[in-house]
């Protein structure tokens, strides 16, 4: 029982590119829509057809935000299996028609994505080209583009990087790809976007990211967990992966969770409400934590919680960012240590990725991409929520003062 923490002390959690809590109104309703409709949808007597018609409704729901039509939704478990379904789904498709297909992605994208393409490289069924970010961690459209091969079936890029918050221009890649499709007369590459991390702050909707597969997480939007979505732009051409009751218009077999589907499309609805003000808010106390933790430390034994720490420096650009991420170098500190340290003193933050195991990387593949391999397990990544408050952060850099 001695080595059991603490719980008196109120903790802070700073996590939440890792995963968000359920919105209450989200978790309200789910529990309603579960009382009333839990009947399989794909039954034919009344209760079927009346659950069956809330998940149309959801879709339609979610489709009004994305500017895009209700049957290019597809829902799945989450975020890893919608990106899953669109890889292997798209290789899949093409295959089948004697194509060697090839791939460009970059370096930096969530694990969802390079481990698939890890399997289809060590299976020998593709090739792979890796586009490497500039040091603030941003893609050159143009280094996309030069790329670009004859077999070239897919282009994916992460709308905002998972560890060090920069923001791709998706767009501009998105304009190049269309203007090669249009020169070459050819459908061919199709280009998929993961927007799972900027769906709380961008605009993430098919028609601004100009995107042909777009993949959504419940887990990252306080949405429900298990609930994720894969939008398929008309035309574009994918296959199964998953087979069985041919749900989803056969493209995701397995009875579909009505329940999650109506949390997801609340989420996605108060995500946009929300939007503008929380990333005003967000990127405020953003601002106000990288200046005190980057600058000169100063009147450290007072308690000040505006002192810095020695020799900081931001990982990714300020400027192109999501509202909510910080994430810091600490030079020959190790990063798995100071989060522990952290943990002890009652605050929730990161090193690299969450979604690694801890036997997965020694450090941060992003941080390394970006030309800091001295920063790649040297580095904390901080990230704000809806329930984050100034005095939070000051607490925050405090403890940082005291560890360090």
């Amino acid at each position: 029982m001695k080595n059991k923490r603490k719980s008196n002390k109120k903790r802070v959690f700073l996590d939440y590119a890792s995963i968000t809590p359920v919105d209450s109104g989200v978790e309200k309703e789910m529990i309603k829509i579960q009382k009333k409709i839990w009947a399989n949808p794909s039954s034919l007597h009344t209760e079927g057809e009346n659950a069956k018609n809330v998940l149309d409704e959801a879709r339609i729901r979610i489709a009004r935000i994305l500017h895009c039509r209700g049957n290019e939704i597809f829902f799945t478990s989450g975020g890893t299996e919608s990106l899953n379904l669109a890889i292997f789904g798209t290789i899949k498709s093409v295959i089948k028609n004697g194509i060697t297909p090839h791939i460009i992605v970059s370096t930096i994208e969530h694990p969802g994505v390079l481990e698939p393409i890890k399997s289809l490289l060590k299976e020998n069924v593709t090739e792979v080209s890796f586009v490497m970010p500039n040091k603030k961690g941003i893609i050159n459209p143009e280094s996309i583009i030069k790329e670009i091969k004859e077999n070239t079936i897919l282009v994916i890029v992460q709308h905002a990087n998972n560890e060090i918050g920069t923001i791709q221009p998706i767009s501009k890649i998105a304009g190049k790809i269309k203007e090669y499709r249009k020169n070459k007369n050819n459908p061919y590459p199709y280009f998929l976007v993961d927007a799972s991390q900027s769906v709380l702050y961008e605009n993430v909707s098919m028609e601004k990211l100009g995107a042909d597969l777009l993949v959504l997480d419940g887990i990252k939007m306080y949405g429900p967990r298990g609930a994720g979505i894969l939008v398929v732009k008309h035309g574009v051409k994918i296959s199964p992966i998953l087979f069985g009751g041919g749900q989803e218009k056969g493209l995701r077999s397995g009875t579909e969770n009505v329940v999650n589907s109506v949390g997801f499309a609340l989420a996605l609805e108060i995500a946009a409400k929300i939007r503008e003000k929380e990333s005003l808010r967000l990127t405020q106390l953003r601002n106000y934590t990288v200046v005190k933790i980057l600058k000169p430390a100063r009147h450290a034994s007072q308690g000040d919680a505006g002192g810095g720490i020695s020799n900081p420096s931001l990982n990714g650009d300020l400027e192109n960012r999501l509202p909510n991420n910080i994430n810091i170098c600490f030079p020959g500190q190790d990063s798995e240590l100071l989060v522990i340290k952290l943990d002890i003193l009652g605050f929730a933050v990161s090193a690299a990725s969450a979604c690694h195991t801890l036997s997965f990387e020694n450090g941060s593949y992003v941080i390394d991409s970006i030309g800091k391999p001295e920063c790649s397990s040297s580095s904390l990544r901080i990230t704000l929520g809806r329930d984050t408050k100034k005095s939070d952060l000051d607490k925050l850099v405090f403890a940082l003062r005291k560890i360090l």
